[in-house]
């Protein structure tokens, strides 16, 4: 079987609010591998359910590095060129390029940053109460809880956000921004860091940056290139995603009274985890699926055969969603048993700070809720601004009520 002939423009539209488009439940179904044409770069095939999407993440037979430099379907008008990127890396490079940060993010470390999360969060909160009703949660609590973390585990100072949110608002930009400003932005990024990593050199700390410095000063384990790429990586990963997170499953949760309530009444660790997992595998944070992967031979999925060279799509809040691997995929079920989702990828690119993620999306919705018995949204939801042309989903403003 060689696929359907018909061809669709992806993504299927722009992104509105949370809802997930419900093209990807018929393709699901229908049309499992489908073929579909970006803004950029040309034909793709899409992959929608849960066992494909896994395999094209993880078969080491479809490969990140195969798209530097090459003009793969793509959202943004930008070629690639990055090969020092993680992002961009198959293994043997990115195994040992994730080495070198991995301990930082072991679910023991992790646990080790608690108390500061949950410190953090309380001040946080209590700054959200003073600036009284109406007060925004991206402002008081969604951005400055994961950048505050992820600043004193790199060694980032957090004065400095200004730059790197700059930094980071462009390079997830898909067009929001032009690609001049990506490109400036990029720059600014990396001459940021270039000057911290100076810094940190003259004056290591027990930092996450220092490591990594002497990793290229004294063992030779990654290039310059390499410690730059590793580190505007880091800074923005780690604390961009859940900032959109948090704004997300706080408007699910109050768009959705019942549910909030739910989880509300049982705030235990165990109950507070699997709603905390719940909300990720339904939260579809992506406006699109994601990067491309290049087949570097044959692969069958679900009956097609993707050729060697072609472009592949793992649309993971598709794939979150199959009635194969989830009982009630369509529903919010806060007490859903953990089991396995994509919302972290999968193989070798699953996400570095899955574990922090979750801490600081527990503590920061579990305190919420916790301090706020009558928490509402200030404003309708349909009035609620939504990040428009970037690559993940968030609110731009979350004006709250109690």
């Amino acid at each position: 079987m060689t696929g359907t002939s018909t061809v669709r423009s992806y993504p299927f539209g722009e992104a509105h609010a949370l809802d997930l488009e419900p093209l990807y439940r018929e393709l699901r179904s229908e049309e499992p591998l489908a073929r579909v044409v970006l803004p950029h770069g040309g034909e793709a095939w899409l992959a929608t359910r849960f066992a494909d999407a896994r395999t094209v993440l993880a078969d080491p037979r479809f490969s990140r590095a195969a798209t530097v430099g090459a003009d793969t379907p793509r959202v943004r008008p930008e070629i690639d060129h990055n090969a020092t990127s993680i992002l961009n890396m198959d293994p043997p490079n990115h195994t040992r390029l994730r080495r070198l940060v991995a301990t930082a993010f072991t679910a023991r470390r992790v646990e080790q940053l608690r108390p500061r999360a949950a410190a953090l969060t309380a001040e946080l909160l209590a700054g959200l109460r003073a600036a009284g009703p109406g007060a925004d949660l991206v402002e008081h609590v969604s951005v400055p809880l994961p950048v505050t973390i992820i600043c004193e585990l790199l060694g980032v100072p957090v004065e400095d956000r200004a730059i790197f949110r700059a930094g980071a608002d462009a390079a997830l930009s898909t067009t929001s921004r032009t690609a001049a400003e990506r490109a400036q932005a990029r720059d600014d990024m990396n001459a940021y860091m270039t000057g911290l990593i100076e810094a940190r050199r003259a004056e290591p700390g027990a930092d996450l940056l220092s490591a990594l410095i002497a990793a290229h000063d004294e063992g030779d384990r990654l290039s310059t290139a390499e410690l730059l790429q590793l580190g505007t990586g880091i800074l923005i990963a780690g604390h961009e995603t859940t900032m959109n997170m948090i704004g997300n499953m706080m408007f699910l949760l109050l768009t959705r009274p019942d549910r909030g309530a739910a989880l509300r009444g049982d705030l235990a660790k165990d109950a507070l985890t699997r709603g905390i997992e719940e909300l990720l595998r339904y939260t579809p944070l992506g406006a699109g699926a994601g990067f491309a992967r290049i087949a570097l031979e044959d692969v069958e999925l679900s009956g097609v055969r993707v050729r060697a060279g072609e472009a592949v799509l793992a649309a993971v809040a598709a794939a979150n969603r199959d009635p194969e691997v989830f009982d009630r995929p369509e529903e919010l079920v806060l007490d859903r048993p953990t089991g396995p989702t994509l919302a972290f990828g999968y193989g070798p690119h699953h996400c570095l700070g899955a574990q922090l993620a979750r801490m600081e999306l527990q503590e920061a919705v579990g305190g919420l809720l916790n301090e706020f018995p009558d928490l509402h949204l200030a404003i309708p939801a349909d009035e609620v601004p939504w990040r428009r042309g970037a690559l993940v989903r968030g609110p731009e403003r979350l004006p709250l009520a109690w």
